[in-house]
This record gives structure tokens, C-alpha cells and sequence, in this order.
């Protein structure tokens, strides 16, 4: 086994892998039934007193960019436009030095009434999940007839200036898995950037299956019968997007690929959970505690050391296509994005 960095001061793992973009759940709660994410009566939501307090996000956040290196932090949830604290939350992170840079992922609901007052605390851009433009599936996938407050919510978003404004969308197979090439268009009609997800075993019904799953090559060559896409020549880095030039550019499509193109070996990703919890992936079987000792009077060095021991506990790859993969006990609303 490779020895540990001794690196102090950032998150590194034992594979030499930095974390520097922190993903925070504000709340395991939402408002939508997603059905690749929970059943139609919900789930069992965390107490009020295990979730953290705002300030106590505030902190440990502050504890993760002043020393420990993060510089990007993305807000999560659940939904996280249902936490009744975020503007204040967005704020504080905003006046941290240094200044991370802070997105938001959201079913866009709300959106167009809080995109001014996210854009004045200083939140940079925000990610919209969109699985269909039709009113009738959108209403079957999510259980909820609110498609026209998600579209209005992402033009609000533009009109605040929360720009790039991404699109999320997750293809199902004989669901919407024929709207490749029509939410592109949506997206370069609007000026928004779209991303293909494949879709992951975190629903809470562990009814997830990879033959239902639509593949990045299937996306690629749905889209490939409307448009002509290129390699994108930019680096990609970290980002989880592999994306590309649509009709030359400049507009852009990406693919997240978790499953079938893994990219888990440039991961530079940390998570922390609604209740206090930091995880190292999204399909970790395992937590570290933060809360507790927070709450227990720990300092800032001390949180700051538990987490760089929890980050070097950090596995090479999710092992989805491994035969002993299990998948968390915890689903996608209360791990976070």
C-alpha cells in the first residue's frame, strides 16, 4: 500500500488526489418525489436537532477553506432553496478569505424569487436539474406538476447574472431517454450549458439497474443525429463533465459518465452532510463525524486534523463494476450532489 502523504494543510489522500471543491448538503429534505430518488411518500428526514445549525455550517466550511485548501464549495441537497437559511449562509461563505467560489445545485423551484438576493450575498452560478420539457413526464418522473416554475426559476437565474447557468438532466430508458437532442436545443436556445448524467445507484429504493440505464454513448449518439460534436479541446482537469464542441462551438454539452466512464482517479471532491457527516464519495459506506465533536468543543485545528484523517481513508474508485459494490445505505437526498 502506498504511505500517506504527509502533506498538512489540504485534503490529500493516500493516492496523492487533492479535495478542493466541497459539496454541503443544507437539508435532506425536497420537494419534488424524484422517481429515481425516493418513493412518492418521501423518506424518514433527519431530526431538527441532528441537522447542523447555520453557524455551525458557517464554521466548519470556514475550517475547510482556511485550512484546508478548498476553493470551490457547492450547496446541496436535498433542496437546498428549502433551507430557510441560506442567503445568510451564501453570504458568509462569500466574505471568507480567501473567497471561495460558491454554486448552488437546485430543482430550480423558487429560483426566480431568490436569484437576486443569492447573486447580492455572492453566490457565482448555480446548477438546475431538468429531466424533461414535457409537462406530463415531468409530472410522472417527479410527481409533482411543477415544470413551469423549474423553466422560470432557470430564466431568473440568468436574469440575476448566476451565469454559466448549467442544466442537469438524467435520461431513463423508455421514460425520456428520446429528449437528448431536444434539451440540447432548449439549452443553446436559452444560452444555458447542459450536462447529461447517467444515472446512479443512490435512490432510496435501491431499485437502481444498469440495463435500464441510459450509457454516455447512447446520449453521444442521440444527439449525434441533430448535431455534430467534437472533442472539446479545453482540459478538463477534475470536472466530471467530459464535454463537447456542439457545431463548432463555442456552445458546449457534457456527459457525466460516472458508471460507464469512471473518472474517479482526478477526483477532487468532499462531502459534507446535512447532519454533519464528511464523505469522500458519493458511493462511500462510510462517514466521519464532525458534528459531534463540533458540538463537543473541538477547535478549528482539531476538525481540521479529523478531516484530513478522513479524507486519506478516501478508495481508488467507487467499485461500481466491482461484484462486491453495495450501494449507500443513505440515498442521493441526504448524501447530497
Amino acid at each position: 500500500m502506498t504511505a500517506a502523504p504527509t502533506t498538512d494543510g489540504v485534503l490529500v489522500d493516500r493516492y496523492g488526489r487533492v479535495a478542493r471543491d466541497l459539496r454541503v448538503s443544507l437539508t435532506d429534505k425536497c420537494n419534488l418525489r424524484c422517481t429515481y430518488c425516493m418513493p412518492a411518500e418521501g423518506l424518514p428526514w433527519l431530526a431538527g436537532p441532528q441537522l447542523l445549525t447555520d453557524d455551525e455550517i458557517v464554521r466548519l466550511i470556514r475550517v475547510a477553506v482556511e485550512r484546508l485548501g478548498v476553493t470551490e464549495v457547492r450547496f446541496t441537497g436535498g433542496e437546498p432553496l428549502i433551507r430557510p437559511g441560506l442567503v445568510g449562509i451564501v453570504a458568509a461563505v462569500a466574505g471568507l478569505t480567501p473567497r471561495p467560489r460558491v454554486s448552488l445545485t437546485t430543482n430550480g423551484i423558487g429560483l426566480h424569487r431568490l436569484a437576486p438576493a443569492l447573486r447580492d450575498a455572492g453566490l457565482d452560478r448555480v446548477n438546475v436539474s431538468l429531466d424533461t420539457l414535457d409537462r406530463d413526464r415531468f409530472h410522472t418522473l417527479t410527481r409533482r406538476d411543477r415544470l413551469a416554475d423549474v423553466l422560470a426559476g432557470l430564466a431568473g437565474a440568468a436574469a440575476a447574472g448566476l451565469t454559466p447557468v448549467k442544466v442537469n438532466s438524467v435520461l431513463m430508458r423508455g421514460v425520456n431517454s428520446d429528449e437528448a437532442p431536444a434539451l440540447l436545443r432548449f439549452a443553446l436556445d436559452h444560452g444555458y450549458e447542459l450536462r447529461f448524467i447517467e444515472q446512479m445507484p443512490l435512490d432510496a429504493q435501491h431499485g437502481w439497474d444498469r440495463a435500464t440505464m441510459v450509457t454516455a454513448d447512447e446520449i453521444l449518439a442521440s444527439l449525434a443525429g441533430e448535431f455534430t460534436l467534437t472533442p472539446d479541446p479545453d482540459e478538463r482537469g477534475a470536472a466530471p463533465a467530459e464535454t463537447w464542441l456542439v457545431d463548432g462551438g463555442p456552445a458546449k454539452v457534457g456527459v457525466i459518465a460516472s458508471v460507464t466512464r469512471p473518472f474517479c482517479g482526478d477526483c477532487d471532491r468532499t462531502r459534507l452532510t446535512a447532519d454533519g457527516q464528511v464523505r469522500n464519495c458519493l458511493f462511500a459506506t462510510e462517514e466521519s463525524d464532525l458534528r459531534d465533536a463540533l458540538r463537543a468543543g473541538a477547535d478549528d485545528a482539531d476538525l481540521a486534523r479529523r478531516w484530513r484523517t478522513a479524507t486519506r481513508g478516501k478508495r481508488a474508485g467507487h467499485g461500481i463494476d466491482d461484484p462486491t459494490f453495495l450501494q449507500p445505505t443513505r440515498p442521493m437526498s441526504a448524501i447530497g450532489g
